[in-house]
């Protein structure tokens, strides 16, 4: 499989490729430090090393501030997304720009799995919640980030949604 660094990679040339500047791209690199490495101690780290404007964007694309490491529990599953969706409608164009590439480099990993001979529809087994459930979440995303920050990469991350609802069955 991928080394996770390629992702975190992936994300931060997106954010530059699409009008991020250097603090977006070191926020691309460190979107994922809070929610998976240490909670709000990782997030006043970042802030420590990298300011408040890389930390604000860290903080915006996490959905949970737990320290899974040290046995803090996350809130249900659902109850993230809808928050995390809901929240997306308030921040500026700098967190919804972080995100969205996030989201697309994700979806674009699961269109690529899916249509892997050796993967294919197992592909949905590496979630923890049902198949409708992940694309009800990729779905709701895709339109948040059309109406929020339309163009291109909105509209790659629409069309990838609507190849995995065809190519589910």
């Amino acid at each position: 499989s991928t080394p996770y660094v390629a992702h975190l990679l992936a994300v931060a040339a997106t954010v530059l490729e699409y009008g991020g500047d250097e603090d977006l791209a070191i926020a691309a690199l460190l979107h994922d430090s809070v929610e998976d490495q240490g909670g709000a101690a990782r997030l006043e780290d970042v802030r420590n090393r990298f300011g408040d404007r890389v930390a604000r964007i860290v903080e915006a694309c996490s959905d949970s501030l737990a320290d899974t490491a040290k046995g803090e529990r996350k809130a249900d599953w659902l109850q993230r997304k809808e928050a995390y969706i809901a929240h997306l409608g308030n921040v500026d164009e700098n967190i919804l720009r972080v995100s969205l590439a996030d989201k697309v480099h994700n979806a674009r990993a699961i269109l690529r799995d899916l249509r892997k001979p050796e993967i294919g529809k197992g592909i949905w087994a590496r979630f923890n919640q049902p198949k409708e459930r992940t694309l009800w979440h990729y779905r709701s995303l895709a339109d948040l980030f059309c109406r929020r920050l339309p163009g291109q990469l909105s509209n790659e991350l629409r069309e990838i949604v609507e190849v995995l609802e065809v190519e589910r069955r």
